[in-house]
């Protein structure tokens, strides 16, 4: 029971399960200081409930072109209300850290837009907004653990721990998240029907459920089809699904989420490693009042179902990773190389031995494989974080592909200076899914994208280099379904016309019998390389026309590394030149067309 007359509540803000990671932490070192506390994601709070919060942590991450995360919606839209009082929240003491990615244009602005309107409606910020860069040498943590360490002083300051209260230690292993109760060891066999009793479970629920993250639509795979040379480095796959009796509605713009899996060979690793039999039957029960269950998950549930649909055995860990894992090593060389690693003078250290390599827990754990051996099954679920979605594009269109999902998807696999090749947990998988094979399924849902096209009448000028041209291919494909369809223009780019042209079919007969116009920049096909910023400048008098005379929306997607700034100052050459603008009369303009929903960016790192 606390010791301390103070509720800290903790709000994250989430996309990648970064800022839970990071809230979770806080909620942690708050009980070892004798407060009540726990973690909530914003959009799962009663909002109405803040007016009598005395002390909050808000952890929020960006996302897309400054858009707050899918878990932040809601609560965002709510505090932008304009009949709030400007008197609010004056009894609510607060602190904001935002986690964001330097090399994305609108860098950590959901975090510096929180922390205004807070302000604005009377809260008392109690230390100075914290600004995580995810470029930084060391990550996040460069910022993130100066400013915890910031925060415990200041809040211990204004709620002192009563005389002969002292903080725990970090010694002390804090209690797990959850409570674990092993059933049984069941029979392969009996194991795949938990299995099949969960989908039965799973497809009567969607009769009378609405489709969403927390109950999926198993659609199946019907085609898996490579669309670049099999000699090109990467492998793109056009994947479709069919949505037949899901009631799962999109348009052209939307996104479709997508559950993965673990490979079975990481997860025979990660049992080899942790010693776990995969047929071991148990069931989860609360451990801490402020920390929910699992949504959905299977009561009873397997090791191998837990493995192979939850745990994210293949992703980089967190330094909160580190941190819990220690306290389950009785190996004296593996426990002081991970008290190092939790060390202030270990994080370069640290840095160069996972993150810059992209080194995974299953990893990890092979390296401390005395120390993996070691883990309680309770304690998985504090160490390991969950699989998160993924996001990709819809590629398809309602009206000419009906009853179709289609994802244009880069199967991620790249070397480092590590053995074994990164790879991509969710592409991996999807890619080895047999389409001919009825059980290949895809758990999936939609929701709405970055992206928002127009009205039909509107003209669209589309910048998709790579795999940026998913959304393009499914507007176009709209359009061009219809009896009558304004001006279209599509600036593709890609390697080589031979090579890496993705669904070269479609916009070969679409620029034949259709209103649209398509314009290519294949790179390594001459000894120059050539990009879609020199084709919109070859094509200024076409676009200043259609922005300025037609009404024209631009829509750019794709790598968010340089290809957005680059296309951007394309466009202001292309006003500059066209429109008789200066530099700054060029970018005021683009400014206004942002404003105005006309320009829209959809970029990804």
């Amino acid at each position: 029971m606390s010791t301390c007359a103070c509720n800290l509540l903790v709000l994250f803000g989430s996309q990648t399960g970064t800022a839970q990671d990071c809230a979770e932490k806080i909620v942690r070192e708050a009980k070892r200081r004798h407060f009540s506390s726990r973690a909530v994601a914003m959009d799962l709070y009663n909002i109405a409930n803040l007016l009598n919060e005395e002390l909050v942590v808000f952890v929020c991450s960006t996302t897309g072109q400054g858009d707050p995360p899918d878990n932040m919606k809601t609560f965002w839209k709510f505090l932008l209300r304009k009949d709030l009082p400007a008197t609010s929240l004056t009894n609510m003491k607060f602190a904001v850290l935002g986690l964001g990615d330097s090399s994305y244009q609108k860098y950590n602005v959901v975090a510096k837009r929180l922390q205004k309107r807070l302000e604005q409606l009377g809260a008392c910020s109690i230390l100075k907004l914290g600004l995580a860069d995810d470029q930084h040498d060391l990550g996040i943590d460069a910022v993130m653990g100066p400013w915890l360490n910031d925060l415990w002083e200041v809040v211990l300051r204004l709620y002192p721990l009563p005389p002969g209260v002292g903080i725990i230690g970090s010694d002390v292993c804090p209690s797990p998240k959850y409570k674990v109760w092993i059933l049984e060891t069941v029979m392969l066999k009996d194991s795949e029907n938990v299995k099949e009793n969960f989908h039965e479970a799973k497809s009567d629920l969607q009769k009378n459920v609405k489709i969403g993250a927390l109950c999926p639509f198993h659609a199946r795979m019907i085609e898996n089809k490579r669309v670049t040379s099999p000699d090109h480095f990467q492998d793109v796959r056009l994947i479709k699904l069919d949505i037949s009796g899901s009631n799962l509605h999109y348009i052209p713009g939307d996104v479709a989420v997508v559950s993965p899996q673990n490979m079975p060979d990481t997860i025979q690793a990660f049992l080899s490693v942790t010693g776990l039999d995969p047929n071991t039957l148990f069931t989860l029960e609360q451990n801490d009042p402020d920390v929910p269950l699992p949504p959905n998950f299977p009561d009873p549930c397997t090791v191998q179902w837990l493995v192979t649909h939850y745990l994210d055995i293949n992703s980089v860990p967190r330094r909160s990773f580190f941190e819990l894992l220690k306290y389950h090593s009785q190996d004296e060389l593996e426990k002081e190389k991970l008290e190092d690693f939790c060390s202030a003078q270990g994080q370069e250290e640290l840095f160069s031995y996972c993150n810059r390599v992209k080194r995974t827990i299953l990893e990890v754990l092979q390296d401390f494989s005395k120390t993996a051996a070691n883990i309680p099954l309770e304690y998985l679920f504090d160490i390991i974080p969950p699989l998160q979605p993924r996001s990709f594009s819809i590629a398809s269109s309602p009206k000419a592909h009906p009853n179709k999902i289609h994802l244009l998807m880069a199967v991620v696999n790249y070397k480092t200076k590590l053995h074994l090749p990164r790879r991509g947990v969710c592409s991996t998988w999807l890619a080895s899914l047999d389409p001919n094979d009825p059980a290949s399924t895809v758990p999936i849902w939609v929701k709405q994208g970055t992206i928002r096209f127009p009205d039909p009448t509107v003209p669209l000028i589309m910048v998709g280099p790579g795999t940026g041209l998913a959304p393009f291919r499914s507007v176009i494909f709209d359009r061009c379904t219809a009896e009558h369809s304004t001006a279209l223009v599509l600036f593709f780019g890609c390697r080589s016309q031979l090579k890496d042209f993705y669904c070269k079919e479609d916009f070969c007969t679409l620029t034949q019998s259709g209103p649209l116009k398509l314009f290519t920049a294949f790179s390594r096909d001459q000894e120059n390389k050539v990009y879609v910023q020199q084709r919109i400048l070859e094509q200024g008098d076409l676009i200043w026309k259609m922005i300025y005379l037609d009404n024209a929306s631009i829509y750019i997607a794709g790598n968010a590394k340089s290809m957005p700034d680059d296309v951007r100052q394309a466009l202001c050459d292309v006003l500059s030149s066209h429109g008789n603008m200066t530099t700054a009369e060029a970018a005021a303009y683009l400014q206004e067309l942002e404003r105005q929903k006309r320009y829209q960016v959809e970029a990804w790192s």
